[in-house]
């Protein structure tokens, strides 16, 4: 088990059951991995709840989860020769490092004797699956998803289904014998929150089924997605990052429902289907584009003279930049471990464009402080925001973070949960403090520069200074 945390339309545990008498159930903490800069607290905290819950559900189906702790290769093979295993069967992992490790441990495995089998569980379609019709990984979204729905339209794949064998083939907890307690997160030197999203298989799935019915992809999902002061969303990243949840079951799920639909509801189902498709597509670019996860894209952005602004970083971080929605989803990031993602957009835009900064340093922060963080989405999602990734035609797009605070939240109502000290702001100034009257700022009790910071930079400018910036990309071309 890796990011495949479930019982349930779980490729590689039904191909176990289907071809094994008898199925054990392996985790490997890696130490090395945990207490990397690369993971954070709400991830392993995400992590941890899931484990928790898996071995609840094993122990009660009088299984276990054998929970190991060290080298992958060695510990799997001592644990295969513990219990008598033959055959490992795993879910691929599309990140660079985790290919590197497969590759070692089956090599391991395999000259113990041990048979190797791998599934694709973690995408709806594999990163070879959907190509272009001279065989190449496709580069661009839209007709990536076209093929995509095409392909889904004749061949689609459902959930794997539960079955009493597979219940009945777990090896009793006896058989797999004594095994690590699950640690706290501060173990591996990570505080805990209880801000922080949990994750489980039940909680998961209660999750999509208030989703579905409630009004997540009602007629409002199409706009609601966009407004941070409202559960317009599914809050199931989490839970696809950890694989509470399966692609298959998610996808299913919406088009069941488009069935019988209005034409509103069905739009706004394909909206969140959409979403679903930017996962897979976001995937295959990492497994077809590895140098994406230490480089840009297009190779041409490494001309990009990023400023070198240690201060304005850190007052990016801390919610200290002026401007109130980027400092609301700062502040949202940094207290529960999850940002809505028009909000990511917006801060991502602001770091990338209006600061100017290296769009990487905003990407090893969110993966230090999302429960959700995984490296090919992030990835994809802040080059998109930089322009140097796989949409970098509009290079000159730059969210105003005025114009965005008053479009998706108009009263202001996102801001001052974050903000306190915008609470009391006229709704008028609430998205541009600075721009308060002095007598405004009192009445307030807001005044800029000492209640709550003034703008770290000035916007009129900064465009200038983006155009600049990327006109070497501009004209060296795409030569990635």
């Amino acid at each position: 088990m890796r990011r495949d945390l479930r019982l349930r339309d779980n490729v590689a545990l039904a191909e176990a059951a289907g071809a094994s008498d008898e199925v054990a159930l392996a985790f490997v903490l890696d130490p090395a991995l945990l207490r990397g800069e690369r993971v954070g607290a709400p991830l392993v905290q995400a992590f941890f709840s899931a484990l928790a819950s898996l071995r609840a559900e094993l122990r009660a189906r009088g299984s276990e989860l054998a929970l190991l702790e060290g080298d992958f290769a060695e510990q799997l093979v001592g644990f295969a020769q513990r219990i008598g295993a033959t055959s490992l069967y795993y879910n691929e992992d599309y990140e660079p490092e985790a290919i590197e490790r497969d590759a070692r441990v089956r090599a391991v495995l395999q000259s113990a004797g041990v048979a190797v089998h791998s599934s694709l569980d973690h995408v709806y379609f594999g990163a070879d699956e959907v190509r272009t019709e001279g065989g190449a990984p496709y580069r661009i979204f839209t007709p990536y998803k076209r093929r995509w729905l095409d392909q889904h339209a004749l061949a689609p794949r459902l959930p794997v289904r539960s079955n009493r064998a597979s219940a009945e083939r777990l090896l009793a907890r006896a058989e797999i014998g004594a095994t690590l307690a699950l640690p706290e997160p501060e173990a591996y030197g990570h505080h805990s929150s209880a801000a922080y999203p949990s994750c489980s298989e039940a909680a998961a799935r209660a999750r999509l089924d208030r989703f579905l019915a409630e009004g997540g992809a009602s007629d409002g999902y199409a706009v609601g997605r966009d407004l941070p002061a409202i559960e317009g969303t599914s809050r199931l990243s989490p839970d696809l990052r950890a694989g509470t949840i399966g692609i298959r079951t998610c996808v299913e799920r919406a088009r069941a429902a488009m069935e019988g639909a209005s034409a509103q509801r069905r739009a706004s189902l394909e909206v969140w289907l959409s979403e679903l498709i930017w996962r897979d597509f976001y995937q295959q670019i990492l497994r077809n584009f590895p140098h994406v996860a230490n480089a840009p894209f297009h190779s041409a952005a490494a001309a990009i003279a990023w400023r070198d602004d240690e201060q304005n970083f850190r007052a990016w971080c801390e919610a200290r930049t002026g401007y109130p929605i980027v400092d609301a989803a700062m502040r949202q990031l940094n207290t529960t471990g999850w940002m809505h993602n028009r909000l990511r957009m917006i801060v991502a835009s602001f770091l990338s464009k209006d600061l100017l900064l290296n769009w990487q340093w905003g990407e090893r922060y969110f993966e230090r402080h999302l429960a959700d963080a995984d490296l090919a989405q992030n990835n994809g999602g802040w080059q998109w925001a930089a322009s140097t990734g796989t949409d970098a035609a509009p290079y000159f797009r730059i969210f105003n973070p005025v114009l965005q605070g008053q479009r998706f939240d108009p009263e202001g109502t996102f801001v001052r949960a974050m903000l306190p000290a915008l609470r009391s702001v006229p709704t008028k100034y609430v998205h541009a403090p600075w721009q308060m009257p002095p007598l405004v700022q009192r009445e307030s009790g807001c005044i800029v520069g000492e209640n709550y910071p003034a703008p770290i930079v000035d916007r009129s400018q900064t465009k200038v200074r983006v155009m600049a910036a990327f006109a070497t990309m501009k004209a060296n071309g795409d030569s990635s």
